[in-house]
């Protein structure tokens, strides 16, 4: 993995993958506070990701739901769901990011998401789904968007469908916790979880970079694997010297049982919210005014 050239100075580190840094720079960049590109992980097929086109194919009208709940997971279902042959499915996802990966081919057909927690996180995914109705079928995606997102409100939230099966399919990351299927299989629902992608420490790394890397004041966190895979290659003594700025919760519970201070996370995830929150680390540091 080779990282990007870094600057003389950078303020703050992005370790998300490569190619999914550029939203947060832009922001961060056009506010004048600099930036090093550092991804911490990469992606990888998980062990089931060859077991999903054929499950749709074969079962897609079997499940209530399909519960999505991250942009990675998005991509690589919708990439099932194109080998499937696009099977008809009623999607549940988690967060803005999710949302928008469905969005964004909408004129291709590609189908909408029709539930989002009221928190967007797994384990109000369980307890919300009441009673699905037509309703949900008639209003679009903003009308339902919660005010933040992760999955942990999936198992409280997921309404059930009136005459449904009860049965969930689940895309997932092979790190991905146990949280939302158990708050659904609480509820009643059966849960078929498939480990479709993985996500694990880059196994190259710029050696400027990095040394450039820990003088930072601030670095970025988009999951968990990122936090620990920093951790595990910067270490953990120069890590507690540094604000952790969490895209969210689950990332910021992450970091939190690493040991780590100074962690801060939006309560609606996104990248202005997530920008925000790393303003608000480089003030606590004064190297940003106050009034900025």
């Amino acid at each position: 993995m080779v990282a990007a050239a870094a600057p003389a100075a950078a303020q703050v580190v992005l370790t998300r993958e490569q190619g999914k840094n550029g939203k947060l720079r832009k922001v961060l960049e056009g506010r004048g506070i600099a930036c090093l590109e550092l991804p911490m992980v990469e992606t990888t097929a998980g062990p089931d990701r060859d077991r999903l086109p054929q499950i749709l194919a074969e079962r897609a009208a079997e499940f209530d739901w399909v519960c999505i709940t991250s942009p990675e997971a998005a991509s690589v279902f919708l990439e099932g769901w194109n080998a499937a042959g696009r099977p008809a499915v009623r999607l549940a996802v988690v967060g803005e990011g999710t949302g928008k990966v469905f969005e964004a081919a909408a004129a291709d057909g590609v189908p909408q998401p029709q539930f989002v927690p009221s928190v967007a996180n797994a384990e109000h995914f369980g307890p919300e789904l009441s009673t699905f109705g037509q309703v949900f079928d008639q209003m679009p995606l903003s009308a339902h968007l919660p005010a933040q997102a992760n999955a942990e409100h999936f198992g409280p939230e997921l309404p059930f469908v009136e005459g449904g099966s009860k049965r969930v399919l689940y895309p997932a990351s092979n790190k991905a916790s146990t949280e939302l299927q158990s708050g659904l299989e609480k509820r009643g629902f059966e849960v078929l979880r498939l480990n479709t992608y993985d996500t694990v420490p880059v196994t190259r790394l710029d050696a400027a970079a990095l040394e450039a890397a820990k003088q930072a004041a601030v670095v970025t966190v988009g999951s968990p694997s990122a936090i620990k895979a920093w951790v595990q290659i910067v270490g953990e003594e120069a890590t507690q010297g540094m604000s952790i700025a969490c895209i969210g919760s689950t990332s910021a519970r992450a970091a939190e049982k690493l040991g780590l201070q100074c962690i801060k996370y939006p309560d609606a995830p996104g990248v202005d919210t997530w920008a925000a929150v790393v303003e608000d680390c480089l003030r606590e540091r004064q190297l940003l005014p106050t009034s900025a």
